[in-house]
């Protein structure tokens, strides 16, 4: 199956609960394993925002951002028909590829840049990102899924929005209708939590 080109830069995505968007993706997907370009372009434009807010948290730079993101929208073009809808929804199975090819990309320039101390200085997100990472290689799509039981609905919440739906404190605490302060806490809390269950150092 030939990779379509490229669909373009991300673009804004349509409004809907999580729910419906879950929804929607699952049925593009089994489209897109089919060979459907249609399907993919769509698939790109309702998620792409998300993708590249998350690669960007990592990698920082717009351009690595960007190659990281194309990247991601390859592989799910390719194996579309690894998706496991048993094994969670599909925005948690993208962000999940999103993050491993983000930090794919910071471990091939460490080392010939300073981007290593730029992406350390990042403390906001190296807390979510280090849990992510720890998530995705060490442990079971159950086990994070148990241990997001643990936390408070509002920590949940805002951990969810923040890590899977690839928004920003400000963007989260507008979404929640909540003061940035408050939803900075909440995620410290929520990580400190995860990471407790988790067994992350």
């Amino acid at each position: 199956m030939d990779t379509p080109n490229n669909p373009g830069p991300p673009v804004f995505e349509a409004t809907g609960t999580a729910t419906d968007l879950n929804t929607q993706l699952t049925g593009l997907l089994e489209l897109v394993a089919a060979g459907d370009q249609q399907a993919f372009a769509e698939f790109y434009a309702l998620t792409s925002r998300r993708v590249f807010g998350m690669a960007r948290r990592v990698l920082i730079d717009p351009d690595l951002s960007e190659d990281a993101t194309q990247e991601v929208y390859i592989q799910v073009w390719q194996g579309a028909a690894n998706f496991d809808r048993a094994a969670g929804t599909p925005l948690a199975w993208l962000m999940t590829i999103a993050h491993r090819r983000a930090i794919d990309r910071v471990r091939a320039v460490q080392a010939a840049t300073d981007r290593e101390a730029r992406y350390g200085a990042a403390s906001q997100d190296l807390d979510r990102d280090l849990v992510a990472e720890e998530a995705d290689t060490n442990l079971e799509a159950e086990a994070v899924s148990r241990c997001l039981g643990t936390l408070t609905d509002t920590q949940r919440e805002s951990v969810r929005l923040a890590y899977y739906g690839g928004l920003t404190y400000r963007e989260v605490a507008e979404h929640l209708g909540a003061a940035v302060p408050t939803i900075k806490s909440r995620i410290r809390d929520g990580l400190l939590r995860l990471k407790t269950c988790l067994g992350v150092g």
